[in-house]
């Protein structure tokens, strides 16, 4: 019942509105052919999207239009679109949401720079507003990413280590704000290199301890009404995929190195290693279905961060990880995980399509610990086509986990 109401919302909220969506991986025009991925759709490209449908042509159908498509040249005008949406998750229950991005180019060659703002409230009382920027320089020389984000945020936590036992559950509010900035050089290919800042500074965190009586993990790790933790990054980027919002072929490597100092204003000094991997191949070979598959590893090398800066489950750039988890499920010093997801066309003409994915995640609890067994999640997904000249799909995802975890999981553009 939740699906129906999902896809009715989706479908009411694109017919009534501005014919553009605005979402978290690339600008995408809706009622128009977008130089995706810099001005690398071909007219063959263009060509063979024309043979596909996506939501547009249905509803054209519907109203018995005929739809022309336009090729739509982003220039140094900056290009916006926004729309208002409803959203859901096992994190934040129905979500009123408003989110726009602004497109444009520096210069003549340049790729796409972007803006993207999304503000939501949520049925659990929460409110967020991310940025996130993608500046390039007039040659593509440099590249200066931003994301930024301001919450205040009712969430639970479970415990420590990927053992923890969701009857533990200790239910906690707190404010947060983010700030990460980074700049990437090119260096040759697809290969780039750089540094940023990055600062997470959660205030007003409290907590009602757990529902079953006993003691936290959060209360013997050590509580804090505030922390800070202010460092600076180093980074390292590969990326040869054929789209960043729905891939096909390619690999994605990126690594981030983060050393949080006291002098620069954090509670305590800590370093962190992210590796984010990511292969794309076609199979069968020469079909169009995919099987995608994701390593990601979130360690902490020494210190003792904050316990809200601990990796968890869905606190990932992208909030992907643990699909078939409620986000902050698992939280430790280390976080090993691993994803794969196969991609499948149900119909002929790409509107429709379908996945089912398997991920797994073993969590250390405190820093120093061992690793904790590793707990599965799985399940299907359903694709349906929103723009079918970027490959842009709308992904319904229903996830199931350990100890009756399950829910629903919708997202614009593939999970990763």
């Amino acid at each position: 019942m939740k699906l129906f109401f999902t896809l009715i919302l989706v479908f009411i909220t694109i017919f009534f509105n501005k014919p553009s969506f605005a979402q978290q991986k690339d600008l995408v025009v809706a009622n128009h052919v977008p130089e995706i991925f810099d001005s690398k759709a071909t007219s063959s490209a263009y060509e063979d999207s024309l043979k596909q449908k996506d939501i547009f042509d249905v509803i054209a159908h519907l109203r018995k239009q005929t739809r022309v498509m336009k090729s739509d040249s982003i220039t140094s005008k900056p290009t916006i679109s926004y729309i208002p949406a409803i959203g859901y998750s096992l994190a934040s229950k129905t979500a009123i949401v408003l989110s726009g991005n602004m497109a444009f180019r520096t210069g003549p060659q340049s790729r796409i720079s972007s803006i993207i703002v999304s503000s939501s409230v949520t049925q659990r009382k929460q409110f967020t507003l991310p940025i996130q920027t993608s500046i390039w320089t007039k040659h593509n020389d440099f590249n200066f990413v931003g994301d930024y984000r301001l919450f205040k945020y009712p969430q639970s936590t479970f415990g420590l280590g990927s053992n923890s036992n969701i009857e533990n559950e200790d239910p906690m509010d707190y404010s947060y704000l983010q700030f990460y900035e980074t700049a990437l050089k090119h260096i040759a290919g697809n290969v780039y290199a750089g540094a940023g800042y990055i600062i997470d500074n959660h205030w007003n965190v409290t907590d009602n301890g757990n529902y079953n009586g006993k003691v936290s993990d959060y209360s013997v790790y050590g509580k804090s009404a505030h922390s800070v933790a202010s460092g600076i990054t180093v980074n390292a980027l590969l990326d040869s995929r054929s789209s960043a919002i729905n891939p096909s072929k390619g690999t994605y490597i990126s690594l981030q190195y983060r050393d949080n100092y006291s002098f620069l204003g954090s509670t305590t000094p800590w370093r962190s290693l992210i590796v984010d991997v990511r292969k794309y191949i076609k199979f069968p070979a020469g079909s169009d279905n995919v099987l995608a598959l994701w390593s990601f590893d979130w360690l902490v090398l020494n210190g003792r961060p904050s316990y809200l800066d601990l990796p968890s489950t869905q606190w990932d750039e992208s909030s992907a990880t643990g699909r078939g988890y409620i986000q902050g499920r698992f939280r430790g010093a280390d976080m090993v995980y691993a994803e794969a997801e196969y991609r499948y066309r149900i119909t002929d003409d790409g509107l429709i399509g379908g996945t089912f994915f398997l991920n797994g995640q073993s969590l250390s609890a405190a820093p120093g610990s061992k690793l904790h067994a590793m707990q599965p999640g799985y399940g299907p997904g359903l694709r349906i086509k929103l723009n079918k000249v970027s490959n842009t799909n709308i992904c319904i995802d229903y996830g199931f986990g350990r100890q009756g975890s399950n829910g629903l999981f919708i997202d614009v553009g593939e999970i990763f």
